[in-house]
């Protein structure tokens, strides 16, 4: 009877006391170079997040390192700035930093400041072309990009967001070409009565 006991006490110390491990770094703005391994808690995954930001030739990179409770992977892409969060579920799985984003082949269109008429090439698991609409301190923003389908249902506080899954499905209309559609229609109005 003791030696039941005794088995029963070790397979709850063993299955107990093995908890995922994963690197941690806070955001780095080159690779995480000391990154430190730490314990994660019961139901926890490992995760990498990167981000990149591009305005003309200034470039600005980041990556973190850490236990996370909401075990999914996904990316977002506006052409200008890009974030991907990666995640892994075994022992110091996330050692790599992420890699350079790879095209997949998928195409969306993506907004300057003057128009929305640019392309963006997808990367990674970018499945889904996006539209966000949000009333920013008074003024429209419309933002157009690459998205994870993870995404499309998240909740925020911007007035519009729409997800579609062709090539160029979220369209490149801007306000100069519909003011023009309208005004070329209502010219032949007038010039055929």
């Amino acid at each position: 009877m003791d030696l039941q006991i005794s088995v029963f006490l070790l397979f709850l110390i063993f299955s107990a006391g093995h908890s995922l491990q994963c690197f941690e770094c806070g955001i780095k703005t080159d690779s995480c170079v000391n990154q430190t391994a730490i314990t994660c808690p019961a139901g926890s995954c490992c995760q990498t997040s990167s981000g990149e930001i591009q305005d003309g030739d200034f470039t600005a990179k980041g990556t973190s390192k850490s236990c996370d409770s909401d075990c999914e992977s996904w990316s977002y892409n506006y052409g200008y700035a890009r974030i991907t969060k990666s995640c892994c579920n075994t022992d110091l799985c996330n050692l790599p930093d992420p890699p350079d984003p790879v095209p997949n082949g998928k195409k969306c269109y993506t907004c300057n400041e003057k128009s929305c008429w640019k392309t963006l090439s997808c990367t990674g698991d970018e499945d889904h072309c996006l539209t966000i609409t949000a009333n920013v301190d008074g003024q429209l923003m419309v933002r157009k990009g690459c998205i994870h389908k993870s995404l499309c249902n998240a909740t925020s506080d911007v007035q519009s967001i729409s997800c579609c899954e062709g090539n160029l499905c979220n369209g490149a209309q801007s306000v100069t070409q519909s003011f023009l559609f309208l005004c070329c229609s209502l010219l032949s109005y007038f010039l055929l009565h």
